[in-house]
């Protein structure tokens, strides 16, 4: 069974390479950012409450977000395995998984601010289905347009410029921690995420 934890600032690649890898071994890609932002859409009120911090690039509360998580987690189509995309992003988070689903492997897609702000500028969302593009890695066959349902593609709030420099110092902070936290178990296997999207897969897949 395979429980993967992808991990790497933003820009990295995490969520191209999570969906990959639930294509090739069958189960599900749990984003912790689309969690919240299905929040966010559907008006919840811990919806309502998370949207101004996320939108500053702030992360939000650890309580807020391992409930999110661990609820997730716990349905029908994760008995043969997930892969945690985006989580979890601190200690608290990290020491909360171990208790309901403790990882077998935890990736390192490394990869330096410059080369993430200079990623991050291109990327595009879907502004109802919330699917991601790229201007160059990855663009919609129609410029500004979904290719699932025709919707305007938009710039994420956390995606401008100053927010993902907040969202970067908050990881190597909060998140680069984690892994000391798994390299005791051996568990954790270091990506060269700069590479192309091919060569980080099959790099990712030949340390699996």
């Amino acid at each position: 069974m395979y429980r993967i934890v992808i991990l790497g600032p933003q820009g990295s690649g995490k969520n191209t390479q999570a969906e990959l890898l639930a294509k090739k071994f069958g189960i599900p890609m749990i984003s912790a950012g689309d969690l919240w932002r299905a929040e966010i859409v559907a008006k919840t009120e811990l919806g309502l409450k998370a949207e101004p911090i996320l939108a500053a690039g702030k992360l939000a509360p650890n309580e807020w977000t391992i409930e999110l998580v661990k609820k997730r987690v716990a349905e029908p189509d994760t008995k043969e395995g997930f892969i945690l995309n985006g989580y979890p992003r601190t200690m608290p988070q990290a020491q909360a998984l171990e208790a309901f689903a403790s990882p077998t492997h935890v990736i390192d897609l490394a990869l330096s601010d410059e080369e993430a702000i200079a990623r991050l500028s291109g990327r595009r969302v879907c502004a109802v289905c919330g699917r991601n593009y790229h201007l160059i890695h990855n663009p919609s066959k129609k410029e500004g347009v979904c290719d699932i349902d025709g919707s305007p593609l938009v710039i994420r709030d956390d995606d401008k410029p100053e927010a993902v420099r907040t969202r970067l110092a908050i990881y190597r902070q909060d998140t680069e921690p984690l892994f000391d936290f798994y390299r005791p178990r051996g568990i954790v296997r270091t990506i060269n995420a700069a590479q192309t999207m091919e060569k980080v897969f099959e790099d990712i897949v030949r340390v699996l």
